[in-house]
């Protein structure tokens, strides 16, 4: 019976049993990552280690190796994140201890206030590392909007709407902290009340306010006990007014091209709501 292991590269099959000799697979999670991602877990000893390999073109292994060499260490010497154990960007593989627990985006963590704080706890954390200015940050963001814009398929009067209101921000200088991109249940798991970080493959720097992007549009607006618990759990609230509206314009002009491009009309729908409702404001 063909396994997944079948899929690895010959150079992948060889550093994979150079690092972790004898491994067996335990579960192909690949599904649940984004196209051109192999993700498994296979067990060496008594073991259990994540596995992951991505085509040419899929930049988060990049990100995500990135993370682990500079910026991950207050979650993984906490126990809180997996600890990398190999990797080679040429060959497109990496190895990770796998951290056990349930993932929060389906267990009753999702509904748990307590949770959301120990989400706002380790990501002040983790944006404390570092900061840096950049003055061309919010300048080269709009002008992927104006592109994005060209081509999510929105009425030329409600586009042209849209786009003298791009043009007319400010564009001051941003302050950029370690960002893990992708800041929600799907990226967490539970241990006995405990909240692990995983998939950082969406690493880069950002403004601290980018990591309550998806919370605020998803899971703030179920339960405002969760975003009261993060707050709280962060020390603060990084979501400036200003800068929070022209993320949001940005995000809802990039789903609304991607649901144009790819067909999903019901998305597409959604984002012209949101992006009219934004200009209201």
């Amino acid at each position: 019976m063909t396994s997944a292991l079948d899929t690895l590269t010959p150079t992948q099959r060889d550093l994979l049993d150079q690092w972790l000799p004898g491994a067996e697979l335990v579960t192909d999670r690949s599904h649940l990552h984004r196209a051109g991602t192999t993700a498994l877990v296979l067990a060496s000893g008594e073991d259990r280690f994540l596995m992951k390999t991505t085509t040419e073109g899929v930049r988060h292994l990049d990100r995500e190796v990135a993370a682990f060499r500079s910026w991950l260490g207050p979650w993984t010497e906490a126990g809180r994140a997996p600890r990398l154990v190999e990797a080679d960007l040429d060959a497109r593989i990496i190895v990770m201890t796998h951290l056990d627990g349930e993932p929060a985006s389906t267990s009753p963590a999702a509904h748990d206030p307590e949770i959301y704080q120990q989400a706002g706890e380790l990501l002040a954390t983790f944006h404390a590392q570092a900061s840096v200015e950049d003055e061309e940050y919010e300048p080269e963001l709009n002008e992927r909007a104006l592109a994005s814009l060209d081509r999510a398929g929105l009425d030329a009067d409600f586009a042209e709407r849209l786009r003298g209101e791009i043009t007319s921000w400010p564009t001051p200088t941003t302050v950029l902290v370690p960002s893990h991109g992708d800041w929600q249940p799907t990226s967490w798991v539970v241990d006995g009340g405990t909240l692990r970080v995983i998939d950082s493959g969406r690493f880069a720097f950002r403004p601290a306010l980018y990591d309550l992007s998806r919370l605020s549009a998803q899971d703030f607006t179920r339960n405002d006990t969760f975003e009261k618990a993060f707050l709280e759990g962060y020390g603060s609230d990084p979501r400036e007014p200003e800068a929070w509206h022209r993320l949001q314009v940005r995000d809802a002009v990039s789903v609304a091209a991607w649901a144009e491009r790819t067909g999903h009309a019901e998305v597409a729908a959604l984002s012209k709501e949101t992006l009219t409702g934004l200009l209201a404001h």
